[in-house]
């Protein structure tokens, strides 16, 4: 090989067969497959596949610039790599760990190493890559910036220079790093920080950038061995990614990827090379503005790019016939709302008969359940209830559009007799128990199973709000108290404020955090901040503290159907209450004013900051729908598998105030719907008009 080859010249050997599929083209091909899960993905979605050897591409909104999240940490260690081939910097050169370096979020440097310790460089890339260590991240720009023969004040402008100087050499528009990790103050382009985060990629520029590293591109004279070597080690690097929850998940057991990911709250991305048995399969998946922002293994992106991968895995290695979207899918439960329920309702509406007649509005709830049970029973596979792997493949192909309307004449045939009147009384409701009370004194007026003992879901957190705001009206400075986020607060599971560990913010406006997107983490925050001031036996934690507060609070407000567990809501033995105690609950609460007005909030935005000096920007939404309507105030939603739909909500119409409780409606909209209902019921029974 000529020494005029550029760093990363090296071909890929790999004597392989040419892939075994049909002529047609790859782009329509994998269009067909990939089509419907992309058209039902909550969020954006970019994609770039390649099969190097053939050349064969798929391509979806491609050129958009999305942002890259950790995803530009590979084009970091490729401009290291290429200072170092050029004899600029060593990877052998040890780099310090200081305090002020140690950022929050992934990898291991920041909760695992003491200051002072020195890491080689190539090891510090090497935490960079497989681990997505941003502490590591910093401290290879800042080395890169070290290196650099461009302008810049600083050592972290340097090496973000240089960065982007390789991107633009290379050709690429859309692939720019703005700034250090969490240290937004380092930004060289405050726009495009404010509007792709820490970097910016495009799914096509991405897979020609890992379609470089494979095979080579002509360039800068550098030493043939040495250019081998590096390719090798960056490579290695890229194989030895930790996190797999994406495109590797469903690929056959031991394949090879080497690739980096990328993700902030709504924010998901993988790229790299797959090394399947009829050669590298480049790719770049990038979602964006994502509805699932949860970070569980069966988030909505994290599967929608798993099934990407192994649509493509399996059309370039075995052919068109070979793709099976729904092979792959994720596991579908009760609870969840999810792109690919409106799909199983109509599949479920076509294959199972009698027809269930689902309502296809995307939340899984008991009645879909139902039908998913009652096709299982009929394709004789395990009855869970869940659609798994086995359920998936029994229904077949999904139905992504609604039956075709018969004509008129058809339609008309089978008009059902007449039913009954209604029954005068109380309205209709789905929800298996409601309450209604007078909202001036509290009064329960009239319920219906409103002392059975259900799950309360979220509704937990109107007592974990309350108790704060107990804690407040003893002394207002409480509001103003800094809450910091552990590590406990962070890793808890279910919706969330979307902070950190490290991350910090004032107790009053957590409040917001806590009770407008129902944020289990901010519970346990609070829960964790005040509950040392608070009464207990000597070796509770102040968690414990906590709980143990909010159980003497309903006893004090005389919730006898009442037993708290935890502070969100999350289902456990014991974590019990009753439509009418709630009422009790809401009562005491709203006559708070800063509870009354976070819980009529139906936006909040604030800045939140770190233990380790950068800020950044949070918005919070309510989740009561019920406030986008002219005459409610609150209070809380909360929705769980085994507690349903629920809702604690506070109206007021013609100077007739009311609450309204709903347990256990079969989907989120009829909770809205239940609640309605009994308001205007009500109402009329009061003569407001």
């Amino acid at each position: 090989m000529s020494k005029h080859n550029t760093w990363l010249a090296v071909a890929v050997a790999i004597a392989v067969a040419a892939p075994a599929v049909a002529k047609e083209s790859a782009q329509d091909a994998l269009a067909a497959a990939l089509g419907p899960m992309l058209e039902s993905h909550q969020g954006e979605v970019t994609v770039a596949v390649k099969h190097l050897k053939t050349g064969r591409t798929y391509l979806h909104n491609a050129d958009k610039p999305m942002s890259s999240a950790s995803l530009i940490k590979a084009p970091v260690m490729l401009t290291a790599y290429r200072l170092a081939a050029l004899g600029q910097l060593s990877l052998d050169d040890p780099v310090t760990l200081r305090e002020e370096d140690k950022v929050p979020g992934s990898g291991l440097l920041t909760p695992h190493f003491s200051n002072g310790i020195q890491v080689p460089l190539r090891d510090v890339i090497h935490l960079m890559i497989a681990w997505s260590d941003n502490t590591a991240t910093n401290l290879a720009i800042e080395a890169i910036g070290r290196a650099s023969k461009l302008e810049g004040e600083t050592d972290a402008a340097r090496g973000i220079a240089e960065t982007n100087d390789l991107m633009e050499k290379l050709g690429y528009e859309n692939i720019r790093l703005n700034s250090l990790v969490y240290r937004g103050d380092t930004t060289i382009a405050p726009d495009r920080s404010e509007a792709y985060g820490l970097g910016l990629m495009s799914a096509a520029e991405t897979l020609d950038l890992f379609e470089k590293l494979a095979k080579g591109d002509p360039g800068d004279g550098i030493d043939d061995a040495v250019v081998e070597a590096y390719r090798a080690e960056m490579l290695d690097h890229l194989r030895a990614c930790q996190y797999n929850d994406m495109v590797p998940r469903y690929l056959p057991k031991g394949t090879v990827v080497a690739h980096k990911t990328g993700g902030v709250s709504n924010a998901r991305c993988d790229a790299g090379l797959i090394e399947s048995p009829t050669g590298l399969i480049a790719y770049c998946v990038m979602t964006d503005e994502n509805a699932d922002l949860s970070w569980e293994e069966d988030a909505a992106p994290h599967v929608l790019i798993a099934q990407i991968g192994k649509a493509a895995y399996d059309y370039f290695t075995q052919g068109a016939g070979a793709v099976d979207a729904p092979r792959v899918a994720r596991v579908l439960r009760m609870g969840q709302e999810d792109p690919l329920v409106v799909p199983l309702q109509r599949t479920l509406n076509r294959r199972v008969k009698p027809s269930p007649k689902l309502a296809t509005d995307g939340d899984y709830g008991p009645n879909t359940q139902k039908a998913v049970k009652a096709f299982q029973k009929q394709a004789k596979i395990a009855v869970t209830g869940e659609v798994d792997a086995a359920t998936w493949k029994a229904l077949g192909p999904l139905a992504m559009s609604d039956d075709p309307v018969p004509p008129p004449a058809e339609a008309l045939k089978d008009l059902s007799p007449l039913l009954p009147v209604d029954p005068l009384g109380q309205p209709v409701t789905t929800c298996p128990a409601w309450a209604i009370a007078d909202g001036e004194t509290g009064k329960l007026l009239w319920g219906k199973d409103d002392s059975v003992v259900r799950d309360p879901a979220s509704t937990t957190k109107i007592m974990t709000a309350h108790l704060v705001c107990r804690l407040a009206q003893q002394d207002a400075k409480v509001l103003d108290e800094v809450v910091t986020f552990s590590e406990r607060a962070d890793k808890t599971s279910g919706s969330t404020a979307d902070l950190r560990e490290g991350e910090q913010v004032s107790a009053g406006e957590l409040l917001y955090g806590l009770m407008l997107p129902s944020g289990n983490d901010a519970s346990v925050a609070f829960a964790e901040h005040f509950g040392a001031r608070l009464p207990g036996e000597e070796g509770d934690t102040p968690y414990d503290r906590f709980i143990a507060a909010m159980n003497a609070e309903a006893r004090r407000l005389g919730m006898n159907e009442t037993g708290y567990r935890n502070t969100h809501g999350l289902t456990a033995e014991g974590h019990v209450t009753s439509a009418r105690d709630l009422v009790k609950l809401a009562h005491a609460a709203m006559q708070d004013g800063t509870f009354r007005e976070v819980v009529a909030t139906r936006r909040y935005a604030t800045t939140v900051s770190s233990t380790t000096g950068y800020q950044r920007n949070v918005v919070w939404n309510n989740t009561d729908q019920l406030l986008k309507r002219e005459g409610f105030y609150g209070v809380k939603t909360g929705t769980t598998g085994p507690a349903g739909a629920c809702l604690v909500s506070a109206g007021e119409r013609d100077g007739k105030p009311l609450y309204v409780v709903v347990l256990g409606a079969n989907s989120g909209s009829n909770r809205y719907l239940d609640a309605r209902n009994l308001y205007r019921w009500a109402w009329n029974q009061l003569g407001a008009k």
